[in-house]
């Protein structure tokens, strides 16, 4: 997959394999990229045929997944994302690691289009025996990650990749989904004119377990500035759930300055939450929260398309459309009409 091209997704070849769930999840284990691929792209898809191939492989490569470091990389458009992974990635399997890298890219809300870039801005992690990096579209889903991510990152898991980015679209709407699926919460943002800091949420600032001020070769005062702001604002935050300190760094991706300042930041803090077992805690929350969110997507997808709920929910929305009914009221009629109460 290492040559595969920065396509539209409708355009991007579908790989089917009428090889069995077993004989994919056996490929996946031995370290077959293709297969992985193959597997990936199963798991994208929405059509209801794939569902029970889709709950199956996840269920059978579940055995084989947990042993890597999850990093979550999130920040405002143009803050070097890529860039910074592809040299924290670069170092990674310079020590013989196996990298993954899941890229969600902005989908077109008219077209569901994307870009799908992030493979020509990771040129040289991309060509890399050890590393495997996948794009995938967000189909304009929440908080910048693609609906699919998670269970994306098992595989890679599966595979035996054991460092893992998650790349986010930016500072999307809801970043908890992000959070809620990496053991590493890293923020990046750049210097600007001093107010840098309103694009960011409180929110996203409060998960980070580190923040990064890149792009400071060429504006060293103002990154100087911007770290001492945001360092400021975290004095300002209850402690910090994993009990550390959060650190802001101020690097440059492009011209590696403070990479590995970088790097050894984020093995200290993979130290730390594997000794302290604050890891494996996170890891019991996520799971709950992956739940909940995997009960609300199937109850929500089965209440708009199925019958009889999908035919009443029609009824309602052209009385709505006809100036014949509330949306507010009619959506309280209907829940009551289909969960009447004891």
């Amino acid at each position: 997959m290492s040559g595969e091209k920065s396509l539209n997704p409708d355009f991007r070849p579908k790989f089917r394999t009428e090889l069995s769930v077993e004989t994919l999840v056996e490929q996946i284990v031995a370290g077959n990229r293709t297969s992985l691929a193959q597997a990936i792209t199963l798991i994208e898809s929405t059509l209801p045929a794939d569902q029970p191939k889709q709950e199956a492989l996840i269920a059978q490569i579940l055995p084989y997944t947990g042993n890597s470091f999850r990093v979550g990389i999130t920040g405002i458009p143009g803050a070097g994302k890529s860039t910074l992974i592809e040299s924290l990635g670069m170092k990674a399997v310079n020590l013989g690691q196996r990298v993954a890298v899941l890229a969600v890219d902005p989908s077109s809300q008219l077209s569901g289009g994307s870009i799908l870039g992030d493979k020509t801005r990771m040129e040289n992690l991309s060509r890399h025996p050890l590393a495997f990096i996948r794009p995938s579209p967000s189909s304009g889903n929440m908080g910048g990650v693609a609906r699919t991510t998670r269970e994306s990152m098992l595989l890679c898991e599966a595979a035996g990749f054991n460092t893992l980015f998650i790349e986010t679209v930016g500072v999307g709407q809801s970043e908890t989904a992000v959070h809620a699926m990496v053991d590493m919460f890293v923020l990046i943002t750049v210097p600007g004119t001093g107010d840098e800091l309103q694009g960011i949420k409180r929110g996203i600032m409060e998960m980070a377990d580190l923040i990064l001020i890149n792009k400071a070769a060429h504006q060293p005062e103002r990154a100087q500035l911007a770290k001492v702001q945001m360092e400021n604002i975290l004095h300002l935050f209850p402690s910090h759930s994993s009990n550390q300190q959060v650190s802001v760094i101020t690097c440059d991706a492009l011209h590696d300055l403070h990479i590995d300042q970088v790097w050894q930041t984020i093995k200290d803090y993979q130290t730390n939450v594997l000794q302290s077992g604050y890891l494996s805690k996170r890891r019991i929350e996520q799971q709950v929260y992956w739940f909940r969110e995997t009960l609300q997507h199937e109850l929500m997808m089965r209440f708009f398309h199925q019958d009889p709920f999908a035919t009443q929910i029609k009824q309602a929305e052209n009385l709505i459309q006809a100036g014949k009914a509330d949306p507010y009221r009619a959506a309280l009629q209907l829940l009551h009409h289909l969960f009447p109460q004891s």
